[in-house]
């Protein structure tokens, strides 16, 4: 109670009183009510640079620490805030790995209109993304990438944490998300972190100030950590590439390893395999060669077999299609993410628990984006589903969320700003 009417009233916690207060959460001492009441108190009221550093290595310290040495390799990780379409994982690790780098990726599951890595890599047959502690070290020294779940024993506090935050409206609070992100990353042993933080609607963080002020938070933490750490603010007012749904953003992302794709999803695969080699101090050749000559295709697919899948099975094909249409003659002026990432939620590729299943064939295709001239009747959106119970749910989450115009909009970045310790 000491510690909630301190925060409530905007006092700063000792180092004392957050290690006691994870600690106990951690064990059961402290009961859900009482951390509900401190986290929405820190909603509200926020936290020093001090009090978040010390609560995410209290979360680091409720569980073990991995230790990476030995693997022959410099090691870099990278995580994405999340948004639509961002499958940028699955051609990336391999990528980096075909330039030298180990990347060691420990992802998540989808929630809501934000797809899971996960889930997205459960689409091929075969694929477990569970493995040991031995199959992830094995693995990450044989083949330089694994992209897999995170060990029940790593930051346990933040997996209990970030449970209570989604049921009590705390999920917003930056000094939360910072810590919980960074408490995985940190504890996953890695000396460099590469953070993808998404602005925009289909986006955690909507507004610009905001995203800057988590990815100065994240980028902070890591200095205090030692762990060499970059963000860069990437836009996700629209989908990212063609594709949003498990299966078919693996296919989308073979495609990018493959040497072709769509050009917003190479330029961020480039961009951030680029980032990682400069965070590693590693003088390798361009990303772009290992895309063009094959070798980040062969490391995808020893990755895939190492997993249990099969790089040359048949992706899950969806049953039920429905096309949404161009309403006039003009140019797709506007294609809002959040509501493209809602509909295929509703389909099925996405969950509204994190207990809830996800098709792996669900999902929708973007045929025509924003800039792309249209006529009308021309189809711009397809939806894909193995129950046709949803579309009518799904179309109703794309009202509006096409725009044509006359006139072409002015483009995007796609990468808006970057924050490093060096640059604050």
């Amino acid at each position: 109670m000491d510690v909630i009417r301190t925060k409530r009233d905007g006092g700063e916690l000792t180092d004392a009183e957050i290690d006691w207060v994870i600690d106990g959460y951690t064990r059961g001492v402290v009961a859900d009510e009482q951390m509900s009441a401190l986290a929405m108190a820190v909603l509200l009221r926020g936290m020093t640079g001090p009090e978040i550093a010390r609560w995410t290595a209290a979360m680091i310290n409720s569980g073990e620490r991995l230790d990476l040495s030995g693997i022959g390799r410099p090691l870099v990780d990278k995580h994405s805030t999340g948004g639509v379409g961002d499958k940028i994982t699955l051609p990336l690790a391999p990528l980096a790995a075909a330039c030298g780098l180990g990347v060691p990726q420990l992802s998540g599951r989808g929630l809501g209109h934000s797809g899971g890595t996960l889930d997205k890599l459960e689409a091929i047959p075969g694929l477990r993304t569970g493995l040991s502690s031995d199959e992830f070290l094995t693995q990450l020294r044989e083949v330089g990438a694994v992209v897999c779940a995170a060990s029940e024993s790593l930051a346990p506090a933040d997996r209990k944490l970030y449970a209570l935050r989604d049921v009590t409206g705390t999920v917003e609070s930056i000094p939360l998300i910072a810590s919980s992100i960074m408490s995985k990353k940190i504890a996953e042993g890695t000396p460099a972190l590469l953070l993808d933080v998404k602005v925009g609607t289909g986006a955690f963080m909507k507004h610009l100030d905001a995203a800057r002020e988590l990815a100065r938070t994240m980028v902070e933490l890591g200095a205090a950590h030692r762990v060499r750490t970059t963000a860069l603010l990437t836009d996700m007012n629209t989908p990212l590439g063609r594709a949003v749904g498990n299966a078919l953003e693996v296919a989308e992302s073979v495609e990018v390893l493959a040497g072709g794709g769509p050009s917003d999803v190479v330029e961020l695969t480039v961009r951030l395999a680029r980032e990682m080699l400069t965070l590693a101090g590693l003088d390798a050749p361009d990303p772009v060669e290992a895309l063009r000559d094959g070798r980040a295709m062969d490391v995808w697919r020893r990755m895939v077999r190492a997993q249990g899948g099969d790089p040359d099975a048949p992706l899950p094909v969806a049953a039920e299609t429905e096309l949404v249409r161009a309403g006039r003659d003009g140019v797709v002026t506007r294609l809002d993410a959040y509501p493209v990432g809602v509909a295929a939620w509703r389909l099925g590729a996405g969950r509204a628990r994190k207990e809830d299943p996800v098709s792996a064939s669900a999902g929708v295709l973007v045929l025509r984006g924003e800039g792309e001239p249209v006529r009308a009747g021309d189809p711009v959106l397809e939806l894909r589903t193995d129950d046709p119970a949803t579309i009518p749910s799904a179309l109703r989450a794309l009202d509006g969320a096409v725009e044509i115009g006359d006139a072409a909009p002015d483009p995007r970045p796609l990468v808006i700003d970057s924050v490093s310790f060096v640059d604050g």
